[in-house]
């Protein structure tokens, strides 16, 4: 029988506590023994659980037990959870998460921690929830070469972008919705800023390319400057808008990774990934793209992959020691920022003749009351885009909005 602890009690957290009571049948064949919660970790009392009396205060419970040999951590955020899970990596416990912020910012850190003491640090719920990604990616693709990985990796904004093309709904008003089902926080800034959707193509760009890539050196854009107008520009152009997080390796061999909204053709499988749910295209050079589809987020869901680890932990009690890359250093990122891509620019108080700065561009529509013009540029990289964007303030006009157009 093996002891585990859990660290949080939110959604995660008890959705795992109850998988792991409720399907303790199911997991003790696949484990092939029975995984007992002896410990759960959080600041609130819970009274009329069944388990009730297995809740603590205090972190020392689990960290100095030896009965405890697996835990998992879903509180959340970087402090305490980067102390509490190195200390128990330290004492010889393996440890799963669904900390996005945790893996993104340590997650080389604590592989090798893992690694010196003989345990495992796993973390497939953080990043695609309940979609298995990352054991796909380490195992059933090793002998692959990756090339670049895109995707669709928050749920809320991909949901306020669907109800902004099927309904015509305005962003504030996808937002207030997203919010009172439950999809968005009260400060949704974490979503709707890109930054969750960062962390996420941080962990699935270290895993691909070997090198840890940190959160500052993802250039980072979210989609609270996408307005309706676009929407149906990009309709005219065969397009819908996703936000993605998008990583390649360059020729020097560095990770240029970078999250921000695209314009996605119809043609692209991630166009028709709608509502909440997320898909994450990896690209193999033996298997060329493979598609990962589901919720990417939710009580169950992200506790099925939780609980899916402890299992994993538990069947190789000597260390498990995957997923693994190198610690990186801002030499090993390059500016996705400044990368070429087709781009889409609407802008106002200009007229054709003052866009030749962009050289070649499809227009999408002209209106010629207010002189707004829409319209897309063949591949230009980011110093050469912000020229030609002073030029239309140099003519006396108005960038309205400027997105990159998915070449992949």
């Amino acid at each position: 029988m093996a002891k585990v602890a859990i660290m949080g009690h939110g959604v995660v957290g008890s959705g795992a506590a109850e998988l792991l009571i409720d399907h303790a049948a199911t997991i003790e064949k696949r484990a092939n023994e029975q995984l007992e919660v002896k410990r759960i970790l959080d600041l609130r009392s819970f009274p009329g659980l069944s388990y009730s009396d297995k809740f603590t205060t205090n972190f020392e419970d689990i960290v100095s037990d030896p009965e405890i040999t697996i835990v998992a951590e879903v509180m959340g955020g970087l402090h305490p959870a980067y102390e509490f899970v190195s200390r128990c990596l330290a004492a010889g416990k393996s440890v799963v998460t669904s900390n996005k912020e945790l893996v993104a910012m340590k997650g080389a850190e604590l592989l090798a921690l893992a690694k010196a003491h003989g345990v495992s640090f796993l973390f497939e719920a953080s990043v695609g929830g309940g979609i298995p990604v990352l054991h796909p990616m380490t195992q059933c693709l090793a002998a692959n070469s990756f090339s670049q990985i895109s995707g669709i990796l928050n749920g809320t904004t991909n949901f306020i972008l669907t109800k902004m093309i099927r309904e015509q709904m305005s962003f504030d008003d996808a937002l207030k919705l997203a919010q009172q089902l439950g999809y968005a926080e009260r400060n949704p800034a974490a979503d709707v800023e890109g930054l969750d959707a960062c962390r996420k193509i941080c962990i699935l760009a270290s895993i691909a390319f070997g090198k840890h890539i940190y959160p500052d050196s993802v250039h980072t854009e979210g989609i609270t400057k996408i307005t309706l107008a676009d929407v149906d520009y990009a309709a005219d152009y065969g397009c819908v808008i996703k936000l993605l997080g998008h990583a390649e390796q360059t020729a020097d061999g560095r990770t240029a990774a970078l999250v921000a909204p695209f314009l996605v053709r119809r043609d692209n499988p991630l166009s028709v990934v709608d509502d909440v749910f997320n898909a994450i295209m990896v690209t193999g050079d033996a298997t060329g793209d493979v598609l990962f589809y589901g919720k990417g987020a939710g009580k169950l869901p992200t506790a099925s992959a939780v609980v899916s680890d402890m299992i994993e932990c538990a069947k190789h009690p000597g260390g498990m020691i995957y997923p693994a890359w190198e610690d990186g250093t801002a030499a090993d990122a390059a500016d996705a920022g400044k990368q070429a891509f087709p781009r889409y620019v609407r802008c106002a108080g200009v007229s054709a003749d003052d866009l030749k700065a962009f050289g070649d561009v499809t227009v999408l529509h002209r209106d010629g009351g207010a002189g707004e013009l829409a319209f897309v540029t063949a591949s230009m990289d980011g110093d050469t885009l912000e020229t030609a964007l002073a030029s239309v303030v140099a003519a006396g006009g108005h960038v309205l909005g400027c997105i990159r157009v998915a070449a992949f």
